[in-house]
């Protein structure tokens, strides 16, 4: 397989024609131009190959161009790429439907509409449970991120670069406190910060609905606990509250779990999915209780392009794959042994510089911090590495609100060798960070 310059030219060539013709608004989170990628792998167009840590930010939990999502997407669109499926209907858009209704947390029947990405399915779970309750508040939480339309902006807990400029947001959007223990946010002082907004700030009968990430992405990979659901569970059940869980980077087995709230046993009334769901293709997720999502007014939902039959054709594939191939329990064995040698790694350069590991399932972070104070972030450190590890052939990506953290969103098809591999540069560029 050649794997060789190609007629796009090199990383520097593609970088002058992008910055003439892209905004500088639009990220670059590796600086490097993609001409190949196969499983866990990504080859530049230059021929250098990358271990892939970051799989599309956690997009790619079945690997880059799967044989048999392959194979599904040429199949289908030698038959039809699109029709609007309000307009001529077809099976896998239904199929997927029914493996969404299946498969998320809860013995109560749901039922599911698909729209093209994470945003759009936190939008409409916030419109629908305003129609449904005839209530107009929301609250999301602090170090969220939903999204970056205007309502998802709006709801995401971190201002900088997302908020910037943009406001005024949308109205009666508040933010609590999530659970967060190495930085001092107990499960307990997170719910009686949703309390203290009942009372000082919104009337828990004004608010529609609660939006939560059970384990937060670009937050910093910071799991909710148990306790902390159950309570959202409990005060949305008291007041008459629409419970949404934020499943876009966290489902689709990343958790060890087709979605993390099953893992705590907590049933949302609505999960937004997205990302991993049709290995790369624009494809999300709206499933909601099955009476909650009946009471949507018809004609207030839908979408030209979404659940468009390639990309269900996709999402099709990847439900089989995650099944065939074990991946659930593959999630936890990749974040045992990632977590096990970034432990490992702490011991080497110090606790006071690697902060904090952790993990849920397959979702495996480091935190970086200054002196080992959880209040003095390293960012900065945290980019070296990402330089460092870059040079020896892994990428990867940061998360957090100063960027201090790098988590691994490495494919969940990587064989133990290329894990390891991965691991072996990881910890290589870190040393050699911290050093210089």
């Amino acid at each position: 397989m050649d794997h060789g310059k190609n007629e796009f030219g090199t990383n520097e060539s593609l970088k002058a024609r992008r910055d003439v013709a892209c905004p500088v608004g639009l990220p670059s989170k590796s600086g490097i131009y993609a001409a190949k990628a196969k499983g866990a792998e990504l080859w530049d167009v230059e021929g250098k190959r990358y271990i892939d840590f970051i799989g599309g930010i956690g997009v790619l939990n079945v690997g880059h161009a799967h044989p048999k999502v392959v194979e599904a997407i040429k199949t289908q669109t030698e038959n039809f790429i699109h029709t609007a499926f309000g307009i001529a209907q077809y099976e896998s858009y239904i199929e997927v439907c029914e493996n969404l209704n299946r498969l998320t947390p809860g013995s109560t029947p749901k039922k599911t509409a698909l729209f093209n990405s994470g945003a759009e399915a936190v939008e409409n779970a916030v419109k629908f449970a305003r129609q449904i309750t005839g209530r107009p508040g929301v609250i999301a939480f602090s170090g969220a991120f939903h999204g970056r339309t205007l309502l998802a902006t709006t709801l995401t807990g971190k201002a900088k670069p997302y908020k910037v400029g943009f406001g005024p947001y949308v109205p009666a959007v508040f933010h609590a406190e999530y659970p967060d223990a190495y930085h001092g946010v107990s499960t307990e002082e997170a719910l009686k910060s949703v309390d203290r907004l009942f009372k000082s700030t919104i009337n828990a009968n004004e608010v529609a609905a609660m939006i939560v990430e059970p384990v937060q992405g670009e937050g910093g990979f910071n799991p909710a606990s148990k306790e902390f659901l159950e309570g959202l569970r409990k005060r949305c059940d008291e007041h008459g509250i629409m419970l949404i869980a934020d499943e876009i980077q966290a489902g689709m087995g990343r958790s060890g779990k087709y979605f993390a709230f099953e893992k705590v046993g907590v049933e949302p009334d609505f999960i937004c999915v997205a990302k991993s769901i049709a290995a790369g293709l624009p494809l999300s997720a709206l499933t909601g209780k099955a009476d909650l999502m009946d009471k949507v007014v018809p004609g207030s939902m839908g979408s030209t392009y979404g659940g468009n039959p390639v990309a269900c054709a996709a999402s099709v594939a990847v439900f089989k794959i995650i099944e065939e191939e074990g991946l659930l329990a593959r999630a936890e064995e990749i974040g045992a042994k990632t977590e096990a040698r970034w432990k490992e790694l702490q011991g080497v350069v110090g606790a006071e510089v690697m902060g904090d590991v952790r993990r849920v399932g397959g979702m495996a972070a480091v935190e970086f911090v200054k002196d080992g104070d959880p209040k003095s972030p390293n960012g900065e450190l945290a980019a070296k590495i990402l330089v460092e590890a870059r040079e020896r052939g892994l990428i990867m990506t940061t998360a957090g609100a100063y960027a201090q953290c790098l988590r691994s969103l490495v494919p969940l098809v990587v064989s133990d060798e290329m894990l390891d591999e991965g691991l072996d540069i990881f910890a290589d560029a870190t040393e050699a960070a911290v050093k210089s």
